[in-house]
Parts: structure tokens; C-alpha cells; sequence
């Protein structure tokens, strides 16, 4: 097994930006520069806004910039069965919960009582559990629709039982210059939503799980999904995955200091490259000549 596989995963939501191609060519480097291997992994579980023509310009952009990568590329939704299973593992395991309760439901409860839900990466930090059985078996009879939540607070005692302080180590930097070996806080998420009725995964859960299915030793990401590897360290830990290693690093931004986005139509790397420009001139643009 390669020592060094690394990742880049994007959505095809939009065209990818000048945010994404230094995000993609530092990966790319810091693969290249051990011998190790870059993973394309396309992360499109959100049907509704992923579309055929942004993967396809996925494809071509990295290419123009000179990036190539590991074959087969993995599709996401064409692993719905796996997310599945993995989410039947949190059942087995006995933290996760379904949550009936709609998104205006959650927001009256939080704005009964604010004090109890401070802000998290994802919103206010809800906090649940599980309906008394009787009342669960009457809405799932109904049909109602739900979402599975993860009951944070088992999970941590459950994974820190089995091995221990929740740890990941961090070779690059957080927003707050972060390095080195963090303590874990997933409680800052609150309990959040790991799959939805009709949906059998979240983000997290399905990047969890592909990243330990394909082996990677490395994430190289931005730092505005640093907060998220307090919650992916402890879906590793009690789905009993291999803990990667973490380098965040800056975002790209405008001369305002805004981030750039997909709506960001004048900085795409197509529109850069149809203006004439080179992956060359990219590489310049991103500060990584």
C-alpha cells in the first residue's frame, strides 16, 4: 500500500473556482512531491444540485491545469448501499436517533430557549434524543419524515471508552493557527443530522467512509472544513476506521478578502482559461510558483 494517498473531492454544483484549483494543486503537489497518489473522488449524494455538465467541467479543468489522478474516479451516489451500511453500524452501536422533527420545529426550540444552543459550524447546537417508542412506531406508521441524528454525547463516551482521548493530528493550520495534536470536540456540532429518510448519508458520513474505503493517509483541505474533523474524528472512532492526517490550509480571496464561490462566474478556471490565460498563470494567480 502506498504510504501517501491524498484526495480531492469536490460537488459538481457549479464550475470550480480559483479557490478549488489551489486547493487541487496543492493536493496534487504535496502527492507528488512523496510519490504518493492523488485520489478524484466526485461527491454528488446531493442530487438535486449536481449536474452532469459541472462534473464533466470538473474533469476538464483539472485537466488543463495539469492534474492527473488514480482510476477508477469514485461517484458517490453510485454507493448508496455502502452509506447504508455504515449508518446501520451507528444503529447497531446504538447513537443515532431519528429526530421528526422539522426544521421551523427545531428553530421554535431553539428560540424558546437560546441560552442552550450556542452557534456550531452548522447552525445552532440542537440537542435531542430519541422519542419513547410507542410515539416512534405511530409517526413512522404515518410515514412521517424524519432525520437521523447523531446522540454526540454517547458517541464520544462510546469512542473514548473503546480508545481512549478522541485526537487527530494536524500538519497544517486551522483558522486559529491550530496545529499539532487537537483534542477532538465534536460537541460543538450538537446532535447533527447523519442521513435523512430518503437520503441514507450526509456529507460526513459518506466522507468518512470513502476516505477509509480508499485508503487515505492524507486530507488536504481548506480550513473552512477544519470544524468538521472534530465530527469526523468520532465517526471514525465508533465506526472503527483509521484516523488520516489533517493539513488545512488558507482560502483563496478577492482583493475585498471575500471567499470566492461558484457564483463567482469571472474567476472560474473556464472563463480563465477561454480569457487566455495558462494553468501557468493560474499556478501565479494562487501563489504557487
Amino acid at each position: 500500500m502506498n504510504a501517501f494517498v491524498t484526495r480531492f473531492a469536490p460537488s459538481p454544483t457549479g464550475l470550480l473556482h480559483l479557490g478549488h484549483a489551489y486547493s487541487a494543486l496543492t493536493t496534487y503537489d504535496a502527492a507528488c512531491a512523496v510519490g504518493g497518489k492523488l485520489i478524484l473522488r466526485i461527491e454528488d449524494i446531493d442530487r438535486t444540485r449536481c449536474k452532469a455538465e459541472f462534473e464533466r467541467a470538473i474533469f476538464e479543468d483539472l485537466t488543463w491545469l495539469g492534474i492527473t489522478w488514480e482510476m477508477p474516479v469514485r461517484r458517490q451516489s453510485d454507493h448508496f448501499a455502502h452509506y447504508t451500511e455504515a449508518l446501520q453500524k451507528l444503529r447497531d452501536a446504538g447513537v443515532v436517533y431519528r429526530c421528526f422533527k422539522t426544521r421551523k420545529d427545531v428553530a421554535d426550540e431553539i428560540a424558546r430557549a437560546p441560552h442552550l444552543t450556542p452557534e456550531g459550524p452548522e447552525g445552532p447546537q440542537y440537542v435531542g434524543d430519541r422519542l419513547a417508542a410507542h410515539k416512534e412506531r405511530s409517526l413512522l406508521a404515518e410515514g412521517a419524515p424524519f432525520a437521523w441524528r447523531l446522540k454526540t454525547s454517547r458517541a464520544v463516551h462510546l469512542a473514548e471508552k473503546i480508545g481512549g482521548p478522541l485526537t487527530f493530528t494536524e500538519e497544517g493550520a486551522g483558522p486559529k493557527a491550530e496545529h499539532g495534536t487537537i483534542r477532538a470536540t465534536p460537541e460543538l456540532f450538537g446532535d447533527p443530522v447523519i442521513a435523512r429518510k430518503g437520503l441514507g448519508t450526509s456529507y460526513h458520513l459518506a466522507s468518512v467512509y470513502d476516505d477509509a474505503l480508499q485508503g487515505v493517509t492524507h486530507i488536504i483541505r481548506g480550513e473552512d472544513l477544519f470544524p468538521a474533523t472534530h465530527l469526523h474524528r468520532l465517526l471514525q472512532a465508533v465506526l472503527n476506521l483509521p484516523a488520516p492526517i489533517y493539513r488545512h490550509h488558507r482560502l483563496m480571496t478577492d482583493e475585498m478578502g471575500k471567499r470566492f464561490a461558484k457564483r463567482d462566474r469571472a474567476v472560474t478556471i473556464k472563463a480563465l482559461r477561454e480569457s487566455g490565460e495558462t494553468s501557468a498563470d493560474i499556478r501565479k494567480r494562487v501563489d504557487l510558483l
